[in-house]
């Protein structure tokens, strides 16, 4: 089994100054894999809770583009985090081993970068199936 690294912040920095604005950049050479798929997510209610899932093989940085995105991680080991994405320049950076949820403002656009395209069966959406795969049981 691979060995991921756990979730963490990616901080892309940001060029510009406040009388222009700011401009932030990705690109493979920093970041942890190759993006193959590109997806957003926007006009989220706040009362909905996103993800609660996990991923077998697909690697994903979230970056909330606008608005706040609270993420919650969870490795099955009793490693839990709570992440609270609101600067365009920061991104968190998700494992496939990681169960995660996420919750917008209502004003949040999400913007996540995958490692691979998709594919259903990588998904794993229920919590028990994930903690006998990736978890400690």
């Amino acid at each position: 089994m691979k060995l991921y690294q756990p979730p963490h912040i990616i901080d892309f920095g940001k060029l510009g100054e406040s009388n222009i604005g700011y401009l932030s950049v990705a690109e493979n050479k920093n970041l942890p894999f190759e993006v193959e798929r590109v997806f957003w997510t926007y006009y989220t209610p706040e009362s909905i809770v996103r993800g609660r899932h996990a991923h077998h093989e697909t690697e994903q940085i979230l970056i909330a583009v606008t608005g706040r995105i609270i993420v919650n991680t969870d490795d099955g080991k009793g490693n839990i985090q709570t992440f609270v994405l609101d600067d365009p320049s920061k991104a968190v950076y998700l494992p496939p081993n990681v169960w995660h949820t996420m919750q917008y403002s209502h004003t949040a656009i999400q913007l996540v970068l995958a490692s691979k395209g998709y594919e259903a069966n990588d998904y794993i959406r229920d919590y028990d199936e994930f903690l006998n795969i990736w978890g400690s049981k």
